[in-house]
């Protein structure tokens, strides 16, 4: 097989630092085609990126000769193109959140596997070395049943696009939780082997929608724009082990520096903390703080696009799979509804 051929759908940010990245950085793949409705940015990165063919809609791209597209559009967009997408037979890495709920998820689930075509979800987080390193040691059962998760990822001042679709609800389905909080969890339940959930806790706050608006590198402000959405959430999921995991992630809050990112694991034959990767255990009756060393970097953009490369050229199955995206949508579903009503609820998937 020769080099896969690519077309990008969106022109934005995560377009250009992650996918485009992650494409032009590998040998097997080529970017032939992208779109964006906004004509100036998209012949701006077409002729930064020397990519041959652009177009204004996503369904003129989709006629072209592809091999696989990723989907960078705004998250009430996901659902929606990578089902065209996958019916025109392209397989798909759509963006993170992989929908704005789990209805929508479920059609785009529904779809890959009516057509046989591969769906990703772009949780990158997966591919970092640490995070890799880690998910060996507890296959290999080295911190024994995982029964619980903290992960916290605070910002203190880092609200994308702020008027634009990142902070319309009904464009981008939530804030901060649907935003940085997805890849939190997915990163729990993917080191815990998701298992089964019973009931989810959620709690939102909206306390900084009146700060001057400042532009970040993701999402387009207005300064006229809406801010509906929150800025912090918690959350506690519990599961049928008796395992659970306790999210707090948040754009903005009154914190020291530039905020500050924990993600730790309880294990009953250890714990772990990432970023540094570190392992603590006891050993002849002596505790014991270990810090691996990691050889070389790894761009985790870069394995994520690897991965889903040989995922095709291989037809083997995606990891994060879009059973694995329901799975995430459907608990942060169950988190804005309990945030909602202001009481625990219970988790179907």
């Amino acid at each position: 097989m020769g080099k896969l051929r690519v077309g990008i759908i969106g022109a934005g940010g995560v377009a250009r630092y992650a996918h485009i990245h992650g494409y032009q950085a590998l040998e097997d793949a080529e970017i032939v085609a992208i779109c964006d409705v906004n004509e100036d940015r998209l012949k701006k990165m077409a002729a930064e990126y020397k990519i041959p063919k652009t177009f204004r809609e996503y369904q003129d791209l989709l006629k072209e000769d592809l091999d696989a597209v990723s989907v960078c559009l705004p998250n009430y967009l996901h659902s929606q193109v990578t089902v065209a997408a996958l019916e025109a037979g392209k397989n798909v890495l759509c963006e993170k959140p992989m929908a704005i709920d789990a209805a929508e998820a479920k059609k785009m689930l529904e779809a890959a596997e009516r057509t046989g075509k591969k769906l990703m979800v772009g949780f990158h987080r997966r591919f970092g070395q640490e995070a890799q390193v880690l998910k060996g040691f507890i296959e290999r059962g080295e911190l024994g049943n995982i029964y619980y998760i903290k992960a916290t990822n605070l910002r203190r001042r880092s609200i994308p696009g702020a008027g634009g679709w990142f902070t319309t609800k009904r464009l981008s389905g939530g804030g901060v939780l649907i935003d940085i909080g997805v890849h939190n969890l997915d990163l729990a339940f993917w080191f815990m082997g998701h298992p089964k959930p019973t009931s989810a806790l959620g709690v939102t706050y909206q306390k900084f929608s009146h700060l001057k608006r400042v532009p970040t590198r993701f999402g387009d402000m207005d300064e006229k724009g809406v801010v509906d959405v929150e800025d912090m959430a918690l959350g506690l999921i519990k599961f049928e082990n008796g395992a659970a995991v306790f999210l707090e992630v948040s754009w903005a809050a009154h914190i020291g520096g530039g905020g500050t990112r924990e993600f730790r694991i309880l294990g009953t034959k250890a714990g772990a903390t990432l970023s540094p990767l570190t392992i603590y255990t006891i050993q002849n009756e002596q505790l014991l703080d270990t810090t691996p060393v990691l050889r070389g970097k790894q761009d985790h953009y870069v394995e994520e696009i690897r991965h889903f490369l040989d995922c095709i050229k291989e037809d083997k199955n995606c990891d994060p799979s879009g059973e694995e995206g329901l799975f995430v949508t459907q608990i942060v579903d169950a988190l804005y509804e309990s945030a909602g009503k202001g009481e625990t609820v219970q988790v179907s998937t």
